[in-house]
């Protein structure tokens, strides 16, 4: 019998120091910044690559930016690119970007905005680009770094500005994972581009795609490594509790040809809220390339939009 105990016992520790090995293996490869293979060369439609010539000679002239900086709560320093517009208008967008991808790759969104008339931040987020840290947060402690950069921005602009949140992909639910916290009145409005419902949703997803693997138990051993060494859960970083929440107007954009971040996930993010919102479901567009659909549509969505909502 105690042979039994003992053989018992060792199939569990070896399960243990296994899930151990693997929950670190995919900590690796999911959440700590480095080139991704499964990204195949960029980050989905936030390529640096893939803006348009004009743009990024905008973006890129030194007589058009400005670098800014700030500390995050836990003592992280956090880089942003400033473009101001070139007349006071006392609004600003504030452009989250992709899944390794960094405030460089955002060109063609922060025209966008700044023809619209806007100031335009683009930060990088922790672990990108210019700033420091040595994980991915997948929006859930980058929330809190948005509010900052909320703040910086009424500070260096007055408390009369009016603020809107765009991200993209990783970006997108970076913004909705902020709708739910407690914004100053001066954010009026929101968009997102293929944002996910929740981390565990979305690894889960990939985990499925890219393993053939299921999600339990593996997902649960690897957030808690997330817990021990980048401080927060999977299961905190949920875009649809933050959006039940949310009280501006949110606009949801998602191409119903997206296998990286599933189509099925928008009526869900859109269901969550109550506010005033607004979706679009651009036909034929994979991950993150609805604006190299159709920029122009792209483009007159999104001005249609904040002339309706993102009042001075």
């Amino acid at each position: 019998m105690k042979w039994f105990w003992r053989i018992g016992v060792g199939v569990v520790l070896l399960a243990v120091i296994g899930l151990g090995f693997a929950g670190n293996y995919f900590y690796n490869y999911a959440v700590v910044p480095s080139e991704k293979d499964f990204l195949a060369g960029g980050t989905p439609g936030t390529d640096e690559a893939q803006s348009k010539d004009s743009n990024e000679a905008w973006f890129k002239d030194s007589n058009n930016r400005q670098m800014l900086t700030m500390t995050s709560q836990d003592g992280l320093r956090l880089s942003a690119i400033y473009l101001p517009a070139e007349t006071a208008t006392g609004k600003t967008a504030i452009i989250a970007h992709g899944y390794m991808g960094n405030a460089e790759t955002m060109a063609d969104y922060a025209k966008i905005y700044h023809d619209l008339g806007y100031n335009v931040l683009v930060p990088d987020a922790r672990g990108h680009g210019e700033s420091q840290g040595d994980y991915i947060g997948f929006g859930w402690p980058e929330r809190k770094d948005y509010l900052q950069w909320i703040n910086q921005i009424i500070d260096r602009n007055g408390s009369q500005e009016t603020i809107t949140l765009y991200g993209i992909s990783m970006g997108a639910a970076t913004v909705m994972m902020t709708s739910g916290e407690e914004l100053p009145e001066n954010v009026t409005s929101i968009i997102e581009d293929c944002g996910y419902t929740s981390v565990n949703a979305e690894l889960g997803y990939q985990l499925d795609q890219l393993f053939d693997l299921p999600a339990f138990p593996l997902m649960n051993v690897t957030s808690l490594v997330t817990k021990l060494r980048a401080g927060y859960w999977f299961g905190e970083a949920d875009a649809v509790k933050q959006l039940a929440k949310n009280t501006r107007p949110i606009f949801f954009i998602h191409g119903d040809a997206d296998t990286f971040v599933p189509y099925e996930m928008l009526d869900t993010l859109y269901n969550a809220t109550t506010a005033p919102k607004e979706k679009w479901v651009v036909a034929g567009a994979e991950h993150a390339k609805s604006y190299q659909m159709d920029p122009e549509a792209y483009k007159e969505r999104i001005a249609a939009f904040l002339t309706t909502y993102d009042h001075q």
